[in-house]
């Protein structure tokens, strides 16, 4: 790795909701929201520092009317069953606030160069009436004891409405085999300003332990992270098997001139570090609506552990 690299700084200037994987040929892949919200991007290096200069393609573009043609939001490319897989989020251009899960999948062996296939909205268990009815969006995958599981933000209620964080687990890469179940709820302070929010879950395996860290509040400087903690010995679709921390794990630094951190994502670096990747400005003040405004950049950040085995997140 580029050891003059500085952490918590900006890295890759406006891309929001950054993602990166670490594929098992050693290939380092960067997808992004772009502050267009027209297309899905992609980059790829041998090295996690390549990334920052690497060429960016375009491997999709949005629709031009009808779904997934507006809001094009939050992309995550997953490497599943022997395929690639993009989730990404998309409203429409006749309604751009109708938010919803969609995927595509790689045909072929290179997701940077070879051709996408849409494979249409993200689908509930038949006997589900409640998934993707809604404002959702931010969907990500893991797996763990054999099964692969769909994490997402969801709106329920009336009024402003409240973005819940579910959980299922996948038949296929584009289907839930399982009813959805309530993760978690914006039940604190700090998850209620501006908006009543969860979103951006992202998960991290570690000594027998899921950590799943989330955003919560508006996307300006109140935007922070929380985080949720399971053993991978328990039953993950009983909200009981996890436990929530009681005050966000990752927030605003004015010192550090860092304000609304979060929409994060967890990769390694090339000596096997667990590296945090995630967006935040560099600016208090936002005119307007803070989703007009694109300097969300992506930044990184070496994540700490401590003596009882869980991560620690420090600007």
């Amino acid at each position: 790795m580029d050891h003059t690299f500085m952490w918590n700084q900006p890295w890759i200037l406006q891309r929001a909701d950054p993602f990166i994987c670490r594929h098992t040929d050693g290939i380092y892949y960067f997808t992004a929201t772009v502050p267009e919200y027209d297309r899905i991007i992609l980059r790829r290096s041998r090295s996690l520092s390549g990334l920052s200069h690497a060429e960016e393609k375009v491997i999709w573009k949005k629709h031009s009317s009808g779904p997934m043609s507006f809001h094009i939001w939050a992309p995550e490319l997953h490497f599943l069953d022997g395929k690639w897989y993009l989730y990404f989020a998309a409203g429409e251009k006749e309604d751009p606030w109708k938010l919803r899960p969609f995927v595509l999948e790689c045909q072929g062996e290179d997701p940077y160069r070879d051709s996408w296939a849409e494979k249409g909205r993200v689908q509930a268990a038949p006997e589900d009436e409640f998934s993707f009815r809604a404002f959702s969006l931010d969907g990500t995958v893991f797996e763990n004891k054999g099964k692969k599981y769909y994490v997402w933000a969801e709106k329920v209620g009336v009024g402003r409405q409240i973005s819940n964080l579910y959980i299922g687990e996948l038949k296929t890469p584009w289907q839930l085999k399982t009813v959805q179940v309530m993760l978690s709820t914006p039940d604190y302070d700090w998850e209620r300003k501006g908006f009543w929010v969860n979103e951006g879950p992202s998960v991290l395996k570690s000594d027998g332990r899921l950590f799943l860290t989330y955003s919560a509040s508006d996307t300006g400087p109140a935007y922070c992270m929380g985080m949720l903690t399971a053993s991978e010995d328990s039953d993950l679709l009983d909200p009981l098997s996890w436990r929530k921390e009681r005050y966000p794990v990752l927030a605003s630094a004015e010192e550090k001139g860092i304000y609304g951190p979060g929409h994060n994502s967890f990769t390694e670096d090339e000596e096997g570090n667990t590296i945090l990747v995630y967006h935040a400005r560099t600016k208090k003040e936002i005119v307007g609506d803070p989703l007009d405004d694109p300097n969300r950049h992506t930044m990184l950040m070496k994540v700490d552990w401590e003596k009882d085995g869980r991560p620690v997140f420090r600007i």
